[in-house]
This record gives C-alpha cells, structure tokens and sequence, in this order.
C-alpha cells in the first residue's frame, strides 16, 4: 500500500525541502520504489534533482488534465521518480480559490496513479495555503523538519493545531510521522536546548536521528544532486541514510538489500 507523507512547515528556510529530497533519496537507496511531488512554486525540489523547466508537471496535471503517469520523471537514483513544479504553480491558488472541494484537487489528479509507489513524498509550500493544505488532504502523514531555532518552536504550536484541524474536518487518517530537527549544531547551547525542549514536550514523535549543519548538504542542490550523491561519506549523507532507516522503522518497513 502507497504511503503518502508531506513534508511540511509553514516557516521557511527550515530544512524542508533539503529533507523531502534527501530523504526521499534516501528511502530509494535502501531499495523503496518512491516519488517526490514538487507541490512548491519555487521548484527547489525540481532543481535539486536537475530537473528543468517541464510542460509535463504538477501544474500540468492539475489543470491541463495531463495523465499523472506523463509527468512522472525518473531521475539518477535508481528507484526515485519526481513530479516536478513550474512557477506557474503559484497561480493555481488563485484558479481554485472559489472553486468547490478545492482542497481535493490534488488527491483526485493522484488517484488510481501512484500505486506503483510505496512512500510518495510531497514537498510543500513553507506556508499553509491551498497547496499545503491540498498535500495534507491528500497525505496519510505529515513530516515536519523543525529547525533548531527559538522561533521555529513557537510556530510549530500552530502547525500542529492546524493539522488537528485537518484532522477534524477533512482527513480523519492524517497524523504526525514525526519531527526532525535539522540545522543541528552540536557546540551550540541553543541546539541542545531546542532539542532538549522537543524531547521533553514532545516525546516520541521526535526522530532520533538529527540533521546536522553540514556544507555538503548546502552545496549539493547547486550541483543537482541529493546529497548522497554529491558526497557519500560526509555528515550529511549519513545524517539522511540514518534517518531513512528510522523512519523506515516507523513505518513498519524494514530496509532491505541494495539493489
């Protein structure tokens, strides 16, 4: 059975996008057939993947009705296919704005298209907009990469109201898959306080696994690379591979062989 997660923080500049394509990756290398859906206008996840300008993506499907199986991109990881953006994705909430079940647009598109998969990973917005909450509608779980920051906790209070909201109104499925901490910086003060205040507050649905401050995960979009890709031994790669096979765990599929 598919599993749809999305990568999702309303606050920008958290890692999010980082971590919907590295993990994804990730997942992929330890042998899961997975797609990522660039549901993002800024089409980070596109780039990071080398992925250019396209008429077959997600706009395309949403609104020109292209099937989802044509806009589909493999990409040079064996296992990972991508969905990629296009700017004009922005104007998307303005077209449905008015329209009735807006918010079922992108589960519908999907519907029937991404069985081949076994984790769908949808990088959202970093805000909560029709697009986000169309992911979230869509979803079976949400991810949310918290950097270690003071402000990034205080907006997290509103994220996770929202997603009881969610919850409540339109997808009674939806729940947290977990919260990663990213940016972490070992010698600061303030990231081992974040961090001790997510365990404690939080509890269970903090990933162990914590993403570091790493330059090599900075540089490998640049260079249309995931970071496994770019540099496999540096912290970052084994940061992400680490958190793959936790996550893996929690979702009760075990990592398998390479292949």
């Amino acid at each position: 059975m598919t599993q749809i997660i999305a990568v999702s923080n309303q606050k920008g500049g958290v890692g999010k996008t980082t971590t919907a394509v590295n993990l994804s990756a990730s997942v992929a290398v330890a042998g899961y057939r997975s797609l990522l859906i660039d549901l993002d206008p800024q089409r980070n996840a596109s780039t990071s993947l080398s992925i250019k300008n396209t008429r077959n993506n997600i706009y395309s499907a949403l609104t020109d009705k292209i099937p989802v199986r044509e806009v589909i991109h493999e990409t040079s990881i064996r296992n990972l296919a991508i969905i990629p953006s296009i700017e004009d994705l922005a104007a998307l909430e303005f077209e449905i704005s008015h329209a009735s079940m807006r918010e079922q647009y992108l589960k519908n598109c999907l519907a029937g298209s991404i069985d081949d998969f076994e984790f769908v990973f949808i990088d959202c917005p970093p805000s909560f907009s029709v697009l986000s909450l169309n992911a979230w509608v869509c979803a079976n779980y949400v991810l949310i990469p918290l950097q270690c920051e003071y402000y990034a906790l205080e907006g997290l209070v509103s994220l996770l109201n929202n997603v009881l909201r969610i919850k409540r109104t339109f997808n009674k499925g939806f729940e947290v898959s977990g919260i990663i901490l990213t940016m972490y910086d070992k010698r600061s003060s303030l990231s081992q306080q974040i961090e001790a205040d997510a365990r404690k507050n939080l509890g269970g649905k903090v990933f162990r696994t914590v993403i570091p401050r790493n330059i090599k995960i900075a540089e490998a979009p640049s260079h249309g690379k995931p970071v496994l890709l770019y540099d496999i031994r540096c912290p970052g790669t084994l940061a992400y591979l680490d958190l793959a096979a936790e996550f893996l765990k929690k979702h009760e599929k075990g990592g398998r062989d390479h292949v």
